[in-house]
């Protein structure tokens, strides 16, 4: 059952990002924009995996730009599901009962992913998986999440230095990973 979970999570991800923003007018509605602009980076994240992740797209996408089988099934799964949505909680959770500048995190988590889509978009003038819903998606909702944390007294630049640090540090540690891991595996099928 587990390695039916890590092959095929992004489907449940997907249909929980659309259920959380049916339902967030409900339990949101006494919310601050700030803290609404932390929750929403968790379904607009899970919406932007299923473009970046159904059928596998990403996987083979990196693959093959690699030129090895560098990004396992498991390898995903552990990225997106502890990394992304676990770290979303997170932030969501110590913006809510610690400080709302720890949001910051999730935000920037969602505009570095952005950027980084962007910048292979541009750097190889093509398509990658992930690229329409960073641009219609993320672009608007980290800039939402990042305007609504300006109005927060308590936001202070330490907050926006850690939110910077861990999501970069998260991209960096991705492309750390392939790029050892390409020494270490067979050529991409």
């Amino acid at each position: 059952m587990f390695s039916r979970l890590v092959q095929y999570w992004v489907y449940g991800g997907f249909l929980a990002g659309i259920l959380l923003l049916l339902l967030l007018p409900a339990f949101a509605r006494d919310w601050s924009a700030a803290l609404l602009g932390v929750f929403v980076q968790l379904p607009v994240y899970m919406l932007h995996q299923y473009e970046e992740h159904d059928n596998d797209r990403f996987r083979l996408f990196v693959n093959r730009m690699m030129g090895k089988d560098v990004l396992s099934h498991q390898a995903v799964f552990i990225i997106n599901v502890p990394g992304v949505w676990g770290v979303n909680a997170a932030s969501f959770l110590f913006a809510f009962y610690v400080s709302i500048g720890y949001g910051l995190i999730g935000i920037y988590l969602t505009l570095v992913n952005a950027v980084t889509h962007v910048v292979v978009a541009l750097v190889s003038r093509s398509y990658n998986p992930g690229l329409g819903t960073a641009v219609l998606l993320f672009l608007p909702a980290g800039v939402f999440g990042l305007r609504a944390m300006q109005g927060m007294d308590e936001v202070r630049w330490q907050h926006h230095l850690l939110g910077l640090l861990i999501a970069v540090g998260i991209h960096v540690a991705i492309v750390v990973y392939t790029m050892v891991n390409r020494h270490n595996t067979r050529p991409a099928t």
